[in-house]
């Protein structure tokens, strides 16, 4: 039930797979002739449209990250929740990763078998940390389109379109999956701040706008290089009238072999 994009790529996905699927359906819909009616809406929607499903013994799920099944009202209820964006395009469930959760061994196993169709890897949460693993998962991929649309919309002001940062954040992404935070470069990390204040400068110059984001983020990083133990400390030094940088404790041979990075 829901016509949207994920209720959309899920009727496909499954009919794919070979499960017999009805809908997707609209508002009304009474779940009659139904073995599992899944609730493909909105949060807010989710317990509206539990309250109209009146067909006896079917099970009813939502694919909700953060809500918890008490919401589904008094339905032998589950949750699949599959941890991967959909776009207007659809999306290849095979190999991801999905929160289930059952109220029954038979609510549970449905989920179970849901995710399996889809080629889904199930793992449980409880609903104690549903909010906490759908917080974790809006950062790692709706955050990270605002921060991506946030650096194209300061390119832009060097005459530069977003097609550029592609293989650079594809890169640092796929950095982070192997290392981590050992990942972490750059002049934060670097503790280079002549460089970060010339960036904060641009940024309060040309795109206004992302100044508190840059700011916050900033100091999100310096926490991660100091956490992580990989911030160098620079001191600006003067040496002969000129400005210069040394790092502390390393020597300049070191300084050259250091690898280059934004």
């Amino acid at each position: 039930m829901g016509a949207g994009r994920l209720g959309t790529a899920l009727t496909a996905a499954l009919g794919d797979a070979g499960v017999p699927v009805t809908g997707p359906h609209g508002r009304g819909y009474t779940g009659g002739g139904a073995g599992i009616v899944l609730l493909c809406v909105p949060d807010d929607a989710i317990a509206a449209a539990a309250r109209a499903i009146t067909a006896e013994r079917v099970l009813v799920g939502h694919c909700s990250g953060a809500s918890r099944l008490d919401v589904l009202g008094d339905h032998e209820g589950f949750s699949l929740h599959p941890l991967m964006t959909v776009t207007r395009d659809g999306a290849d469930f095979r190999g991801v990763t999905a929160a289930v959760a059952g109220r029954t061994p038979r609510a549970l196993a449905a989920a179970r078998a849901l995710a399996g169709a889809l080629g889904l890897r199930a793992v449980q949460v409880a609903d104690s940390d549903r909010a906490a693993y759908h917080a974790a998962a809006a950062i790692a991929a709706n955050f990270l389109i605002t921060v991506q649309d946030a650096a194209a919309e300061l390119m832009a002001t060097a005459g530069l379109d977003r097609d550029v940062l592609v293989p650079l954040a594809r890169a640092a992404l796929e950095n982070w999956g192997a290392a981590g935070p050992a990942a972490l470069t750059g002049p934060v990390a670097r503790g280079d701040t002549r460089t970060v204040n010339l960036h904060r400068d641009a940024v309060a110059t040309r795109t206004p706008d992302l100044l508190a984001l840059f700011d916050a983020l900033v100091s999100a990083t310096e926490m991660l290089a100091e956490r992580d133990g990989t911030r160098a400390e620079v001191r600006p030094a003067v040496r002969n009238g000129t400005l210069d940088e040394t790092v502390s404790g390393d020597p300049p041979a070191s300084r050259a072999s250091e690898t280059t990075s934004p």
